[in-house]
């Protein structure tokens, strides 16, 4: 799920940090064709351990995964990082939110990773990201290493389907939290995409009475790293109890005054935790 307070991720990190990162411009973009799919992506560092990173909804490489780029130890992981399918400058083609459409993205996720003859790789998804990723991990087990995801639910509650149906109309967003986007979109489609997002999250409530892949998490087998801010308005905390409990040997690690970008706000603490969590053997 998307909807966040927009500041620059980098702000979060030390000073002295910032120092030792690359910036954007250092990362190259590239393209790959995968089916009739025009995936983005950045590939950065050369370690043994490779994770793919997944933004969330309307999300993109650089409004969602910049600490991560440019502060993941690149001597110990090779991480990528994408414009999901349809988002960002992987268009075209635009998305279409089917009420089966985070299926799809994971096995677009799968088959990308194998064009980029990376057959062995974690799984860092935040919020929809993190949806694709519990469905990757459950239905391509012999692919996925680890699996990190925050922000992220297998299943819609009807109050949370209430608070995003009060923000449909981007015209409700203050502007410093649509701008952002609408650089990336324009405003037209921006607003169609957004509005179409949320009514797709609708008519899984409506279908599938609010379940994404809940029947899914048994079939999760490797080690898992549920991360959650206590404090975020769009995800209740019982997806955290619901996610651990069905997923066997998960761990999580909850940050008390935290929202929905965990990963931004707390950048340093959040990469140092996940890094720990990926190299551990």
């Amino acid at each position: 799920m998307l909807l966040r307070k927009i500041t620059s991720p980098v702000n979060n990190i030390s000073k002295n940090v910032c120092r030792a990162l690359s910036t954007a411009a250092d990362v190259k973009e590239e393209k790959i064709k995968v089916n009739n799919l025009n995936i983005n992506y950045v590939k950065v560092g050369n370690g043994a351990h490779h994770a793919l990173f997944l933004p969330g909804a309307l999300g993109t490489i650089w409004t969602e995964g910049k600490p991560q780029v440019e502060g993941f130890n690149r001597e110990k992981i090779t991480l990528v990082a994408w414009d999901p399918p349809g988002y960002g400058k992987s268009r075209p083609p635009e998305k279409t939110f089917t009420t089966d459409f985070y299926e799809k993205d994971a096995d677009a996720a799968y088959e990308f990773m194998k064009a980029l003859k990376i057959p062995k790789f974690s799984l860092l998804g935040f919020s929809d990201g993190g949806v694709t990723s519990l469905i990757l991990a459950a239905k391509y087990p012999d692919a996925v290493n680890k699996l990190v995801v925050w922000g992220s639910n297998a299943f819609i509650l009807p109050h949370e389907l209430e608070v995003l149906k009060k923000i449909r109309d981007i015209n409700k967003w203050s502007k410093r939290m649509r701008e952002p986007l609408i650089e990336i979109y324009g405003e037209k489609l921006f607003a169609r995409y957004w509005a179409e997002w949320v009514d797709g999250m609708e008519a899984i409530v409506k279908t599938k009475d609010g379940n994404i892949c809940s029947e899914l998490l048994k079939h999760i087998k490797c080690p898992t790293y549920i991360l959650y801010g206590q404090q975020d308005p769009l995800v209740d905390s019982v997806h955290v109890s619901h996610l651990h409990t069905h997923i066997d040997g998960s761990r999580i690690h909850l940050y008390p005054e935290g929202k929905h970008h965990i990963h931004l706000k707390y950048a340093e603490d959040f990469n140092q935790r996940v890094q720990e969590f990926l190299l551990k053997p």
